[in-house]
């Protein structure tokens, strides 16, 4: 398994390096009239996750694509990463002969019941085995603290781990014969970190870290190369080189593996939804 930590964005070269800035730049276009204070832009900030499938896959449709998404749907959250919608004004479409879904905010969707930056998810799929996805931060969606000043220890174990999940179940689903190795490189960025502190709000009960710190830099890059088929099995172990680098930012270090191997079971019993 390879983890890096950036404070700044890197180039990477390939096909997924285009596949996400074009993903990136189409959502900046579907944003770019909203008001500037618009949820649908994550004016404090947002993550986004990518990864792309790469071993002996079966090609599909965008048809077959859409149908492997919801058969791949991690269902231990209530708002999952890369839910295929069915209501016809959110459903996904074809774009560039990719699959685009794009919840948008309440200027543009009437009928939305959420309109915070937590759920005006946009993501991308490409019947290659690529993903993305961009999302604003839950903890900016709360009336319990303003938003910008927190970043919850615990909600980053679950995504990460959702993240992974939702490789692996894909990689099964595309793989071509049940032998075919799949290594999945999985990406996340998180923005608007400058000034938050770590704060244990969704699971109150579990907050292993004692000296808080606001983040010492506004962005955190992540990467992670690991087998499709010893996700399921080992996620805690994917999960934990992950997380930390994500709280270093914050000035913490020494999160032992078994605090974050609990969060990571708490999640895993959560649901289904």
């Amino acid at each position: 398994m390879r983890v890096v930590g950036l404070v700044h964005e890197t180039d990477k070269k390939g096909a997924q390096a285009k596949f996400v800035r074009e993903a990136f730049e189409r959502w900046q276009e579907l944003t770019a009239k909203l008001p500037k204070d618009s949820p649908g832009r994550f004016p404090d900030g947002w993550y986004r996750i990518d990864y792309e499938l790469e071993g002996d896959l079966k090609k599909v449709s965008l048809t077959e694509l859409e149908a492997l998404l919801a058969k791949a749907k991690v269902r231990h959250t209530g708002w999952a990463m890369f839910w295929v919608p069915t209501r016809p004004e959110i459903a996904p479409r074809e774009a560039d002969g990719l699959l685009e879904c794009w919840i948008a905010p309440g200027e543009i969707n009437e009928k939305k019941f959420y309109d915070d930056p937590a759920h005006c998810d946009f993501w991308r799929a490409a019947p290659t085995g690529r993903m993305f996805l961009i999302r604003g931060h839950e903890e900016d969606s709360q009336e319990t603290f303003p938003p910008r000043t927190i970043f919850d220890t615990a909600l980053v174990i679950w995504r990460l781990a959702e993240a992974l999940l939702h490789a692996a179940r894909l990689a099964r689903l595309l793989r071509k014969t049940e032998e075919s190795k799949i290594t999945v490189n999985l990406r996340a960025m998180y923005t608007g970190l400058n000034g938050r502190i770590l704060k244990s709000w969704a699971n109150p009960q579990w907050d292993p870290i004692i000296d808080r710190q606001p983040a010492r830099s506004d962005e955190c890059v992540l990467e992670a190369i690991v087998p499709a088929g010893e996700i399921e099995e080992r996620l805690p172990y994917f999960v934990f080189p992950l997380v930390t680098s994500v709280y270093e930012r914050f000035g913490v270090n020494g999160i032992p593996f078994e605090a974050v191997e609990r969060e990571v079971a708490r999640f895993r019993k959560s649901g289904p939804y």
